[in-house]
């Protein structure tokens, strides 16, 4: 994967089964990768889903990586969600930001990618790989990633069962 490029996902292998951690079992529905721009972050320690995800990364590639389209764009991340706006005309049509931007839930694969996950500063480049998963708790509380680089609203985040991450 090119530096820049839309994040790839590819296929599941058949014999790679659901995995539980203390908080829901994980059951992945698309390798992932992406080398992008952290346009955000923001930290969580209430809610079920920081029991997984104790952080969102706001990611930009293509054209969203650029210092003068984020410079063009108020970015946020208030209650797991991505919210960008602009004055008077937005730097890239809407549908290219959308498309090019989103808001990524970071599930750590072990204590040091939860630790190289907590040094990640908004400006820099990362890379990130792992798997788009479904959480599901013994309850039947449900969680599932998105799959689509075109959605936008509700339910439009990538869940990411984080297996690395590097710091460009």
């Amino acid at each position: 994967m090119a530096a820049g490029e839309p994040p790839p996902q590819t296929y599941v292998p058949g014999n790679l089964l659901p995995f539980s951690l203390d908080a829901a079992t994980l059951t992945p529905i698309a390798g992932f990768s992406v080398d992008a721009r952290v346009l955000s972050r923001e930290d969580y320690d209430r809610g079920r889903e920081s029991d997984l995800s104790p952080t969102d990364l706001a990611l930009g590639w293509d054209r969203m990586a650029d210092d003068a389209v984020i410079a063009a764009l108020d970015i946020s991340q208030p209650s797991r969600w991505y919210r960008y706006h602009w004055s008077d005309q937005p730097p890239l049509p809407p549908r290219e930001i959308a498309s090019s931007s989103a808001n990524m839930h970071m599930i750590p694969g072990s204590d040091a990618i939860a630790q190289t996950l907590a040094g990640v500063r908004q400006g820099e480049r990362v890379r990130i790989d792992g798997w788009l998963v479904e959480a599901e708790a013994r309850d039947g509380w449900r969680w599932r990633s998105s799959t689509s680089r075109t959605d936008t609203g509700g339910g439009t985040c990538e869940v990411i069962y984080v297996c690395g991450i590097t710091r460009l």
